[in-house]
C-alpha cells in the first residue's frame, strides 16, 4: 500500500506519496506520469515521518534557499533510470545540465563509448520525484528550455527562483 499527502506550492498543489518509510512520488496535480509510479491502493496519511520532512524540505526550497537534507528517497524505476535521476541529485541548486551533459556522464561511468541523449531525456522525464531529484535543472543544447513534465511554465518560474535564469 502506498500512501498519499498534499502541498500547496507557489505554483499549484503537490501530491506526495510514500511507501510508508521513504518518498516514492512528488508531483505537481496534473503533471505528465502523474502517480504512475504507484500502487492502486492508496490511502491518505498526514502523519508520516517522510511527509514532515519533504514539507520542511519544500519549505525551505519555495523560501529561495538550499535545503541541507534531502528525504529519505525510493526510486522505483530501471536501473537505467536510477542511475539518470542519481545523476541528476548531484546537479547543484542554481545550475543547469544538458541531455548531452548527462549522456556523457552515464557513458564515461558505464564505460562506453556513447550514450543517447533522447534515451536520458526519456528517464529525465519519467522522474517521479520531482523537485527534489531536480529534473528541472536539465535543458536543451544551448540552455533550451525543454521538456518538463511539470510545464514549461514551472520550469522557467523554479530556474528563475534559483538564479539559473
Amino acid at each position: 500500500m502506498d500512501y498519499i499527502s498534499r502541498y500547496p506550492s507557489p505554483l499549484g498543489g503537490i501530491t506526495m506519496a510514500s511507501d510508508g518509510e521513504g518518498l516514492v512520488g512528488l508531483w505537481f496535480d496534473g503533471q505528465k506520469y502523474f502517480a504512475a509510479t504507484l500502487d492502486r491502493e492508496l490511502e491518505v496519511r498526514d502523519d508520516l515521518p517522510v511527509f514532515a520532512e519533504t514539507r520542511r524540505w519544500l519549505d525551505i526550497y519555495f523560501r529561495g534557499q538550499v535545503p541541507d537534507f534531502t528525504p529519505a528517497l525510493v526510486m522505483r524505476a530501471s536501473p537505467f533510470r536510477r542511475h539518470v535521476w542519481n545523476i541528476l541529485l548531484g546537479i547543484p541548486y542554481g545550475q543547469t545540465m544538458t541531455y548531452g551533459d548527462i549522456a556523457r556522464v552515464l557513458a564515461r561511468e558505464r564505460m562506453t563509448p556513447g550514450m543517447s541523449a533522447q534515451a536520458v531525456g526519456g528517464a529525465v522525464g519519467h522522474n517521479g520525484i520531482s523537485l527534489i531529484i531536480p529534473c528541472h535543472r536539465v535543458v536543451g543544447a544551448g540552455g533550451a528550455l525543454t521538456g518538463y513534465a511539470g510545464g514549461l511554465d514551472r520550469k522557467a518560474w523554479l530556474l528563475r527562483m534559483e538564479g539559473a535564469l
